[in-house]
């Protein structure tokens, strides 16, 4: 239900929440949907719902017994602001991420504006990350939402990027970019992840980028390839937790930190929360 993840810029997921309903073209050929109606077949009863929403609070607790620190995707298979989410459920899932202050935890959302509206009632320590979901430019305005939730680090995932983007990176962290994976992927075009990559470097922003995409080869990992460089930058927050989480920020995994000898590698280093 949880545990380690190969998304490449996690370690770990989590879901008190799984299933979901679409709400904007990113939602189109949802990840999450596919697997979830897999593991319905396969009969897990986690996912005997499908993809309807469906909360687990047997699994609020999960991240405490994880004795070891670690980034942790938050409903990697829902999305933890959904309107019929209940509020008293979103603060059982802060109040866990509070208690477990050896994690960072990565919270990401297209309902930026439920998430600003509670944010003010809501914790936020500093392992708490906060994101939004962007996939064109008719969806840029979510960054104003984010901009307005006092997260340590707050980060925007541009997954899949359907279209050129101009995004106002005032008060952003981190930036994700990914194409689009599976069957009918939309094309991915690199200008357009250039021209991200560009106002992150002029900005100070730290840019991952994740996968081309594709029907049947996602190149991710090693294969993300940008002008003959990977670019897998994380944000650095001072933060004071276990001994794994030093005060520059994140350590990098051991996958990841071989992921860095590329030639700009460096980009770990200058590409970091100010």
């Amino acid at each position: 239900m949880a545990e380690r993840s190969s998304i490449e810029w996690t370690e770990a997921t989590w879901n008190p929440v799984t299933g979901c309903t679409k709400v904007s073209p990113g939602c189109k050929r949802c990840y999450a949907e596919r697997l979830a109606r897999r593991l319905q077949k396969m009969g897990n009863p986690r996912y005997r719902n499908g993809f309807r929403l469906t909360l687990h609070p047997d699994l609020l607790d999960l991240p405490i017994r994880w004795r070891d620190s670690r980034m942790i995707f938050v409903c990697s298979m829902s999305d933890l602001f959904h309107e019929d989410v209940p509020e008293s459920f979103i603060r059982a899932v802060f109040e866990t991420m509070v208690r477990a202050e050896w994690h960072i935890f990565q919270v990401l959302t297209k309902r930026i504006r439920r998430a600003a509206d509670l944010a003010p009632a809501l914790p936020w320590p500093p392992n708490v990350w906060m994101g939004t979901s962007i996939e064109n430019q008719d969806y840029a305005w979510r960054a104003d939402f984010l901009r307005r939730i006092p997260a340590a680090v707050r980060f925007v995932s541009v997954e899949p990027l359907l279209g050129p983007l101009e995004l106002d990176l005032t008060g952003i962290h981190w930036v994700i970019v990914g194409g689009e994976s599976g069957p009918g992927a939309r094309p991915l075009d690199p200008a357009w992840v250039r021209g991200i990559r560009d106002r992150c470097l002029q900005a100070g922003v730290a840019f991952f980028f994740k996968q081309w995409g594709g029907i049947t080869d996602k190149r991710g990992g090693r294969q993300a390839v940008l002008d003959g460089q990977l670019w897998h930058t994380w944000p650095r927050r001072p933060y004071k937790g276990k001994e794994k989480m030093v005060s520059s920020g994140h350590p990098l995994p051991a996958r990841r930190r071989e992921a860095c000898t590329s030639p700009r590698s460096t980009r770990y280093s200058k590409a970091f929360v100010k």
